[in-house]
């Protein structure tokens, strides 16, 4: 699936509207579980823009893991910061 491309106005945007939310998904020590990344594409699908909280993962870890989850499920990382993880999906257009 390929990964969502954001230009740095929608980026600036994204993080905006990000600030004020906590976060939605917790990554443990178990790494990204096919569960988790279901449940990290229900937040998405209901809410669009989402934080996901890394714990316990050095800095290559969290950015890869950031990279793995963009490509699992076609959204973009919006930011990343400390051991948080901002996610954007659009919603589908309703007909």
């Amino acid at each position: 699936m390929p990964t969502l491309l954001l230009t740095n106005a929608e980026r600036r945007e994204l993080k905006a509207r990000a600030h004020s939310l906590n976060p939605v998904v917790m990554v443990g020590a178990a790494g990204l579980t096919p569960p988790v990344l279901q449940e990290i594409d229900r937040g998405l699908a209901s809410h669009e823009l989402m934080k996901v909280r890394l714990s316990g993962a050095k800095r290559k870890d969290r950015e890869q893991a950031a990279e793995d989850i963009a490509e699992a499920l076609s959204c973009a990382v919006v930011h990343i910061i400390g051991h948080v993880l901002v996610l954007f999906r659009p919603l589908p257009e309703e007909d």
